[in-house]
Order: C-alpha cells, then structure tokens, then sequence
C-alpha cells in the first residue's frame, strides 16, 4: 500500500447503468443555487427524472425562485443514501436551471411527482396534487451540462487490492 492513497478518486467513477439505477431509485436530491452575494446555497427537495434533466417543484415565495432566474447555473447532488442500493454512490451535476409556471408543465409534472412520492396509493396523491397545483406554484427543470459521479464499490476493490 506504499503507493496507493485516496488523493485522486477519479478513477471510482460512477458507470451509466448504476447511474440510471440510483437516480430512479433515490427521489430527493440536494439543489444548490447561488444567492445574492454569491454565496453557494442547498436544500433538500424531491425530484423526477425525466427526459435528461431534473424536474422539482417549489413555491415562487422561496427564494430560489428569483435567485434562479437572476442566475440560472446550479447543481444537484443525488446519493444512495436511503435507498436500497447498499454501494455508498453518488453523482453530481452541473447545469442549467428553467422556471416554469404554466397550467401544461404542471399538469404532467405534479401527478409524476405525486406517483413518485407516494406510490401506490391514489388517494394521497390526488391530495398531493391538490395542495401543491396553486397559482404560485413554479416548476424547475434542471438540465445537466456536467457531471461527477462516484462509486464507492469501485474504491473498496481497489483498496482491497492494495492490501493483498
């Protein structure tokens, strides 16, 4: 183990297929904006996944909303972390930010969030969609331009390795 180290972890990147399973597996996500000041900014909120970009739903009363069309560069973070994937991974992107307010988007998005965050049970999501489909409800759609994943499988192996 003379040589081996941690320093550079480029190499443990996450693989496409375990990407696609960790981003349907897991449906919150770390959004992280950048406020007034410049002073980078994230909270926790669900997500669907849907056509390559990240669709999220939020009150035009949070801040996010304004500092996102004032700056739309943003990233999102995913992890394993209370899935049933039992690898420690993790991705995060880099990329644009769209608000959307229009009756359309929030008629496929709200009923897909819905069935995400209570599946199987038709009842709450209808409750679901009532309480959040108000006049100042806005959708994000994040639309990747980078990303950095991180699969932890692969960093066990390799310091499995070094210490045969």
């Amino acid at each position: 183990m003379a040589n081996f180290s941690y320093d550079d972890v480029s190499s443990y990147t996450l693989d496409d297929a375990d990407e696609a399973a960790l981003l349907a597996a897991q449906d919150e996500c770390t959004f992280i904006w950048s406020n007034r000041e410049g002073w980078p900014v994230g909270v926790i909120m669900s997500y669907v996944w849907h056509e390559g970009a990240f669709w999220l739903s939020v009150s035009s009363l949070r801040v996010r909303v304004a500092a996102v069309l004032r700056d739309p560069r943003v990233s999102v973070c995913v992890t394993s972390r209370g899935t049933e994937i039992r690898a420690s991974q993790t991705v995060t992107y880099k990329g644009h930010c769209e608000v959307f307010s229009d009756a359309e988007t929030k008629a496929w998005f709200l009923p897909a969030l819905a069935e995400r965050l209570r599946p199987g049970n038709p009842t709450a999501q209808a409750q679901f969609v009532a309480l959040n489909d108000t006049e100042n409800r806005r959708v994000l759609k994040v639309t990747p331009v980078q990303r950095i994943g991180f699969d932890g499988r692969k960093m066990a192996q390799a310091t499995k390795a070094a210490r045969e």
